[in-house]
């Protein structure tokens, strides 16, 4: 089938900031504990950090890491885990049934992070706790010294600050399943306060907004503009999440989630907005969209409560989900004049594209390599490419097209970039692309996932699904000619 994309400069949707290529790391199942902190395995470092994942977090790229949760920061109490190791409590984590000894905290994550290549994206606990704790946090993560927490920091051995910059306001407080869940206008006013007793100590940091738990959440659209009423004025971004699944087996719905996810970026700017009009405000709140993914293959997993670091939510990704992945990552750059700010969740082992077994090796899973294409190579800004491409009816959505795209121009640089999805599972599609203003810029690489099961997966023993590298498509003045294999994902770059 025919397609065609037809791109110029003046197609600028906004700059793309790079903590819209974030991710997660919580204390849950074996993201820490056995993911990115095993002390006894044969390659950890002399902090205890397995050197063989820092490697691949580096190969994705990952500028922003959330920590330490997720449902775990709604009873996580901060100071158990900063201060000599072999004095911290051991304490029964409720979010996830498990046993946390602690032994991994605020202090070695920041190590963590630098050795990564990441900032971190700090959230508070306002489920069990509140303003003070979360005040007392940032003077001990942000104060250079001469006050009680901050001179606690350095009695810590960690004479300068770490200077975070970006903190979450707990974590999907609508949720029942939330330990100290609050009503919308309860958690507004919470927030307010936290937030602004945050900024007094620190005026450099941004704060995030917890908005509904999901899209399906019957919260949805009363907590945003209930919750963000109240604390506007104090806080920078709303959050948004939402993980998609494929239980039926029904492929082509399961790829045109995306219709969904734009439906549910659209109703949270629109949100914002309203709330901005009426309160007649100047300042815009952009989103943060700090957990998404795909998220079905393992959640009835068995563990033994009370465990330290059970295997919990280790999705094994088929090729159909890595596919997903990159039209989802393909949504968010539609959006980035207000998506700021997006967490993949998480980054090892728990529905993750890292995997890793206990004292052994690793494996990349599927959803890698889209994240690592888009994160390494979508750099600048996003353009709004016009695309006619047929479409397809599937048993959720009509309307929906077999292309899927988005191009990134990085003009200091002078790269220009394709990403692309053929969600036909047999039709190849055969792309006209125009670029209308471009002189110069031709194909120079041009790497493809195709030929593929869809639930072809990699594991610790092979791993087949992975992209490569075809021949360069022939540019003919502003035309470019490029064929897209069936159920594919694509990278077209360009330069001058």
């Amino acid at each position: 089938m025919k397609a065609k994309i037809t791109l110029a400069k003046e197609l600028k949707i906004g700059n793309i900031d790079r903590r819209i290529y974030g991710s997660f790391i919580e204390h849950l199942g074996r993201a820490v504990y056995g993911g990115i902190y095993e002390p006894s395995h044969p390659l950890a470092d002399e902090d205890g950090f397995r050197t063989d994942v820092i490697e691949l977090v580096k190969e994705l790229n990952v500028p922003v890491v959330r920590y330490p949760g997720g449902n775990f920061v709604s009873g996580y109490n901060w100071e158990d885990g900063v201060g000599p190791v072999e004095k911290r409590p051991r304490r029964l984590d409720l979010a996830w049934g498990t046993t946390e000894p602690n032994t991994f905290g605020t202090n070695e994550f920041m190590k963590w992070c630098k050795k990564a290549g990441s900032d971190c994206m700090m959230a508070v606990n306002l489920g069990t706790r509140g303003p003070e704790e979360a005040r007392n946090l940032v003077e001990y993560m942000n104060h250079k010294g001469g006050s009680a927490w901050s001179d606690l920091r350095r009695a810590h051995g960690y004479e300068s600050p770490w200077n975070v910059k970006l903190w979450c306001l707990g974590n999907e407080m609508d949720g029942a399943w939330q330990m100290g869940a609050k009503t919308a206008v309860e958690y507004g006013r919470l927030a307010k306060e936290t937030s602004k007793l945050m900024k007094w100590t620190d005026g450099s940091i941004e704060t995030v907004l917890c908005g509904s738990s999901s899209r399906n959440s019957p919260t949805f659209g009363d907590w945003e503009a209930q919750s963000l009423e109240i604390a506007y004025d104090t806080v920078d971004y709303v959050s948004l999440h939402q993980y998609y699944e494929n239980r039926s087996g029904d492929t082509a719905s399961f790829l045109a989630r995306t219709l969904e996810m734009e439906e549910f970026i659209y109703s949270v700017i629109c949100i914002c907005d309203y709330i901005k009009a009426k309160k007649r405000a100047k300042k815009t709140i952009n989103l943060s969209f700090d957990e998404w993914n795909v998220w079905y293959h393992s959640d009835n997993a068995p563990y033994e409560r009370w465990s330290l670091a059970p295997a919990r939510l280790e999705d094994n990704y088929f090729f159909e989900d890595a596919l997903l992945t990159g039209a989802m990552l393909i949504t968010l750059l539609r959006h980035c004049d207000r998506i700021k700010i997006a967490c993949l969740a998480q980054l090892v082992n728990v529905i993750a594209p890292i995997m890793t077994q206990n004292g052994g090796g690793t494996y990349k899973q599927t959803i890698f390599y889209p994240f690592e294409h888009l994160s390494n190579f979508g750099r600048g800004a996003a353009l709004n490419p016009i695309i006619e491409s047929p479409k397809y009816d599937c048993a959720e959505f009509t309307d929906v097209p077999f292309l899927e795209s988005i191009a990134t121009f990085d003009e200091e640089n002078e790269e220009l970039v394709i990403f692309a999805v053929n969600k036909s599972e047999d039709e190849p599609i055969e792309l006209n692309l125009n670029l209308l203003d471009f002189e110069g810029y031709k194909p120079f690489e041009f790497i493809s996932m195709d030929g593929f099961a869809k639930n072809a997966a990699n594991n610790f023993e092979a791993s087949p699904v992975k992209p490569h590298k075809n021949g360069v498509p022939k540019a003919d003045s502003n035309e470019v000619n490029i064929h897209f294999e069936p159920f594919s994902w694509n990278v077209v770059r360009f330069r001058k």
